[in-house]
């Protein structure tokens, strides 16, 4: 039974052979779109990483439908499946456990397929936990990077530490609960303790929290707290190379004193780029 929601543009949707990425809440189920209900509702069948999760949100809004589970670990054996039914002009839903499908999660690899059989793959938008954070932490957003997250492997994670220490655009990371103190301390390493951040935790939902205003801050207050919820990082970028005169002076004194305590110049301007954030390269010139 079709509902009375009012739908988008695309007023006979779902259409046939068509795969739906639907963007589901991240905490507030009230986030869920009218249109996203209509798709849920309506496609062939719906493809999610978790079942049970999945069928807290179909519960709350009456959705009955089929459901085929779709993660990390059987993404690429289900896609034969998706084409398939996309081939028999079925059409179908494919959800995350929060927020759009294909950040972070096997929808990326699923879209990509769908589209190379020449089918389509439509957005159906909604939540992003990237995005509320970045909103809510009042940092520069015209612009800015996501990384993710991280790797694991050290030089793969050594090298996007770096990058996000040498970046001029906001970062967003995310990260899990579990490894988030140690994630910070590497931060901290590379961009230097007074490197504006904030950390965003449990967003939409009731005890959402929003911890900043620098890593050294971020550090301290978490030292003494159990880490819980999901984790989204926003990193404020350097500032550019010409906004540098202010500390101009104190820099040169600082790479002076730690040439003169007998590191190489080298040394010191990696030190000294960990510790402000502003690029080994521009440190290194004020010698």
């Amino acid at each position: 039974m079709k509902n009375n929601y009012p739908l988008s543009h695309r007023s006979q949707e779902p259409e046939s052979g068509v795969l739906y990425m639907v963007g589901t809440p991240i905490g507030n189920l009230n986030d869920l779109s009218y249109r996203a209900i209509n798709i849920l509702k309506n496609v062939s069948l719906i493809a999610c990483e978790d079942t049970r999760h999945t069928r807290k949100i179909m519960n709350k809004f009456n959705i009955t439908n089929n459901l085929i589970s779709c993660n990390k670990h059987n993404s690429f054996s289900k896609i034969p499946r998706i084409i398939k039914d996309l081939k028999e002009s079925k059409s179908i839903a494919l959800v995350s456990d929060a927020g759009m499908p294909g950040i972070c999660d096997p929808g990326e690899n699923i879209a990509k397929a769908v589209k190379l059989q020449g089918y389509d793959v439509i957005c159906v938008p909604g939540p992003c936990a990237a995005l509320t954070a970045l909103i809510s932490s009042g940092m520069p957003s015209s612009s800015f990077i996501f990384e993710g997250f991280l790797p694991r492997k050290k030089i793969e994670r050594e090298k996007i530490l770096t990058e996000i220490s040498n970046h001029e655009k906001t970062t967003i990371i995310f990260e899990s609960p579990h490894r988030l103190k140690k994630l910070l301390r590497e931060l901290s390493e590379y961009c230097g303790g007074e490197r504006e951040i904030e950390i965003s935790r449990e967003l939409t939902k009731k005890f959402e929290e929003h911890i900043g205003n620098n890593l050294k801050n971020a550090i301290s207050f978490f030292e003494k707290e159990e880490v819980k919820g999901e984790i989204t990082i926003v990193i404020k970028g350097i500032a550019k190379a010409k906004g540098l005169d202010f500390q101009e002076s104190n820099l040169k004194k600082e790479l002076k004193d730690l040439l003169n305590a007998g590191l190489s110049l080298s040394s010191a301007s990696k030190y000294l780029a960990k510790k402000t954030g502003i690029k080994k390269s521009v440190i290194y010139d004020l010698s």
